[in-house]
C-alpha cells in the first residue's frame, strides 16, 4: 500500500493492500476502498463510501460529501462507486439525502473535470459526463450515455441509454433511449453514430429511425404517435424498449424541434 504520509486516514476505513493514496488525501470512515484504486492529491472521500476496484480518483475530487439538500441532517446515507471508473480532478459526487439512500456510480465510467453528481442521482455504466455538466438529485442516467460539457440535467429526470447530449444542452423532462438531444430538451433525430459503434446493425437501427420519425419528427399528440409507432413499426427489442420507457415517464419525455434542419438524424 502506497499512502502519502500527509494523509489522513480514519481509523475505520478499509482500503485493500495495494491502494495508492496520495498528498493530502483525506478518507473518513467508515469507507471502504478496493484493490487497485488511486486515489491522487487532495482529494477527499467522505463516510460510508464504498469505492470498488480500479477506480482513479483525480486531484481534489469530492467523492461521498453531504449533499446539497436543506432536508438532509446528517443522517446514515450512502456513496457507492462500482469498479474501473475514472473520476478526474475536482468533480464532486454527494451522498444521499434520505437516511439509507444512495448515490450510485456503475462501472466503467468517465466523468470528466468539474462535473457534478448530486444527492441519490445514478449512473449505470459505460456513461460519460464531461467537464462542467451538472447531474441534478435523483436522475438517473442509463448506459453508455453522453453528457457533453456544461449540460445540465433537472433533477428527478431520467435519461435513456446511449443518449447523447449536445454540449450545453439542458433538460428538465425525461430524454429517450437514442437520442440526440439538444437546446431545451429538444430530440434532434437518433445518435447514429453512438449506436453504430456500440455495435448496432442496420437492421436494428432502422426501425428504431421510423419510430423517432413519428413519435418526434413533428410535434404530434405522444400518445396517438405512440399507437401509431406500435401500427406501422416493427417492434424489436430497441422499439419496444423506446416505447416502454417512454410510457413510464412521470416527468414528460423530451420533443422534437419546431422545425426540422439539415443536420437532424431522423
Amino acid at each position: 500500500m502506497k499512502i502519502d504520509p500527509s494523509a489522513k486516514i480514519a481509523a475505520d476505513a478499509e482500503l485493500a493492500p495495494d491502494v495508492e493514496v496520495g498528498p493530502g488525501v483525506t478518507i473518513e470512515g467508515p469507507s471502504r476502498i478496493g484493490p487497485g484504486t488511486r486515489i491522487l492529491a487532495h482529494a477527499y472521500i467522505g463516510p460510508y463510501t464504498t469505492i470498488g476496484a480500479h477506480n482513479l480518483i483525480g486531484f481534489g475530487a469530492v467523492v461521498g460529501y453531504d449533499p446539497q439538500d436543506y432536508a438532509f441532517t446528517g443522517e446514515e446515507s450512502y456513496t457507492i462507486i462500482g469498479d474501473h471508473n475514472l473520476i478526474r480532478e475536482y468533480v464532486t459526487i454527494h451522498r444521499g439525502t434520505k437516511p439509507g439512500s444512495a448515490t450510485r456510480v456503475g462501472d466503467h465510467n468517465f466523468l470528466m473535470a468539474l462535473s457534478h453528481m448530486a444527492h441519490n442521482s445514478s449512473l449505470g455504466n459505460n456513461v460519460v459526463v464531461v467537464n462542467g455538466a451538472l447531474v441534478g438529485g435523483y436522475v438517473e442516467v442509463a448506459d453508455r450515455a453522453f453528457i457533453s460539457a456544461n449540460c445540465l440535467l433537472h433533477q428527478f429526470i431520467r435519461v435513456g441509454t446511449l443518449v447523447m447530449m449536445r454540449g450545453g444542452a439542458r433538460a428538465s423532462r425525461d430524454l429517450p433511449p437514442y437520442a440526440n438531444i439538444d437546446d431545451t430538451h429538444v430530440v434532434k433525430g437518433v445518435n447514429l453514430i453512438g449506436l453504430r459503434r456500440a455495435g448496432f446493425k442496420a437492421d436494428q437501427i432502422a426501425p428504431v429511425r421510423q419510430a423517432f420519425r413519428i413519435l418526434f419528427g413533428r410535434r404530434a399528440n405522444l400518445k396517438q404517435a405512440l399507437e401509431e409507432v406500435e401500427a406501422e413499426v416493427p417492434l424489436t427489442p430497441e422499439v419496444t424498449h423506446l416505447l416502454e420507457f417512454i410510457r413510464a415517464s412521470k416527468r414528460g419525455v423530451a420533443m422534437g424541434p419546431k422545425q426540422a434542419r439539415k443536420d437532424d438524424e431522423f
